[in-house]
């Protein structure tokens, strides 16, 4: 339902697509006060199209969560051509809430004022970037208000209120306001919102999650961008998806599975959790580990000939595969033999795409591979991996790691390859005192905290000289923002 109100004629206009709920809206609206709302059953992108000239003082809504998969070809069309004609370039990965609130603050006049209940995804995702280039420059004023514990816990997907003001007298910038969860919405105080410090709104694409933090924190870490000491860790390593299966209930098996149906020397060992990792090597005891807890390590990997050239192992598996009519989708349709998954080559390194308390580099000791839901680290300078893996737990990755990846509500943190690639990478220098082999063992026994003592005293103050307040304040933002995503469930 999208509301849009004029105040000059006293009257509001309300934009639904569904019948039935349109229905349901107008007998509300005439129970409250007849005459003051019309309710328009039409698609809300037609209905803009249909009247080009119309400004309201405000627009209300709450645009539907539809991915870009599920957008009907019409109405995206439509939508898309109307956020070109603004100047926008959006893609076809744009979900539908975009255009919605895009095209909305069009419909604003001069002093106008604009709120959205839209996903938390606003802040972090790359198809958004544009829009909040946009938002920075078409409003003076934005207020967010976000939410301790999940509003739609059933569908794990976190929500923000979007509260944007086209012209102010002051305190321009943004602002964001978390609450404890709905009931505290009903108290809050507008009032004492208003009187907020807002903070400097940078007009570009970056990734609004910084906003969770003090200007000073802010400030802090856009001069440790600013570095150049510090490399990004595409410049030192490449990072890449795993390999794609087309269907892992098939081609990841355990032991057990390989060994009742004879084909284990048709197989490839791979990583394809997260917990597959304990420390930061990856080494032939973890793969056995792994084996003998009857983890999915194994991808099946037959000779890649025709079917009739397969050992009659391989073809007894692969017909109960067909039976199971597993060769029929996307991914393996598509192949020339199905049952040949590509792409598997034995990386220097993982990366997890999914991380739950913090990233982490983990260098491959083993004939290993791993399926997409790992990433593949190559290796680009001459500096030995053990350096490049204790490197990245410091604290200025880490806090950079909460504002470069990705959480749609669960506690979990996402990043692409690219992400990987954009966090800042300092790195000690050859000879630097430290053990290895203890940091490892410190990982596998959870103690992250004195890992991150002993490499920022010998990275970030020894070797870089940043100062121990600077130090402790990246701790207390990656600690700030990480609580923050964790207790989001």
């Amino acid at each position: 339902m999208q509301a849009l109100y004029d105040y000059d004629s006293y009257r509001i206009k309300a934009i639904e697509l569904l019948e039935v709920e349109s229905i349901k809206a107008r007998r509300r609206a005439d129970e409250l006060d007849d005459g003051v709302a019309q309710i328009i059953n039409s698609d809300f992108f037609e209905y803009r199209e249909n009247h080009p000239g119309e400004q309201f003082d405000v627009v209300i809504g709450n645009p539907p969560f539809i991915r870009y998969q599920n957008f009907p070809e019409e109405h995206r069309t439509r939508a898309i051509l109307m956020m070109q004609s603004l100047g926008l370039q959006p893609n076809k990965l744009t979900n539908i809430w975009v255009p919605f609130l895009v095209i909305s603050a069009s419909l604003l006049t001069e002093n106008g004022k604009l709120a959205m209940v839209i996903p938390a995804e606003l802040f972090q995702v790359k198809y958004a970037a544009e829009t909040r280039v946009f938002l920075s420059n078409f409003f003076e004023r934005i207020t967010i208000v976000t939410f301790k514990r999940l509003v739609f816990s059933d569908i794990q997907q976190e929500v923000v209120l979007l509260l944007c003001e086209k012209e102010v007298q002051e305190n321009r910038g943004i602002r964001v306001v978390e609450l404890e969860d709905m009931e505290a919405l009903s108290s809050l105080d507008l009032a004492a919102i208003h009187q907020l410090e807002t903070k400097d709104l940078a007009h570009d694409s970056e990734k609004w999650t910084k906003y969770f933090m003090e200007t000073e924190e802010i400030n802090l870490l856009r001069s440790v961008r600013e570095d150049k000491r510090i490399a990004l860790a595409k410049v030192i390593m490449d990072t890449n998806v795993g390999l794609v299966t087309g269907r892992n209930d098939f081609f990841m098996i355990d032991a057990k599975t390989a060994d009742k149906w004879g084909i284990r020397e048709y197989t490839r060992p791979v990583a394809s959790r997260s917990n597959h990792f304990k420390g930061i090597v990856f080494n032939s005891s973890d793969l056995e580990a792994n084996i003998v807890n009857q983890l999915d390590c194994f991808l099946f990997l037959p000779p890649d000939v025709d079917f009739d050239q397969l050992p009659p192992v391989c073809q007894e598996y692969i017909r109960y595969g067909e039976e199971q009519e597993f060769n029929l989708g996307y991914k393996c349709r598509i192949r020339k033999r199905w049952y040949i998954t590509p792409s598997v080559y034995i990386p220097d390194g993982f990366a997890l795409r999914q991380v739950g308390d913090y990233p982490k580099i983990i260098i491959n000791k083993t004939n290993a591979s791993s399926t997409d839901t790992i990433h593949r680290v190559r290796f680009k300078t001459s500096l030995a991996p053990e350096l490049i893996e204790v490197s990245f737990l410091n604290s200025l990755t880490f806090a950079f790691s909460e504002i470069t990846g990705r959480s749609y509500g669960g506690g979990v943190l996402t990043f692409e390859p690219t992400e990987i690639g954009e966090l800042p990478l300092p790195l000690l220098l050859p000879g630097t005192d430290i053990n290895f082999a203890a940091i490892d063992n410190l990982i596998r026994e959870r103690r992250i905290t004195e890992v991150l003592d002993i490499v920022d005293e010998a990275l970030l103050i020894r070797q870089l000289s940043y100062s121990i307040r600077d130090v402790n304040k990246m701790r207390s933002i990656w600690e700030k923002l990480s609580s923050r995503r964790q207790n989001r469930k």
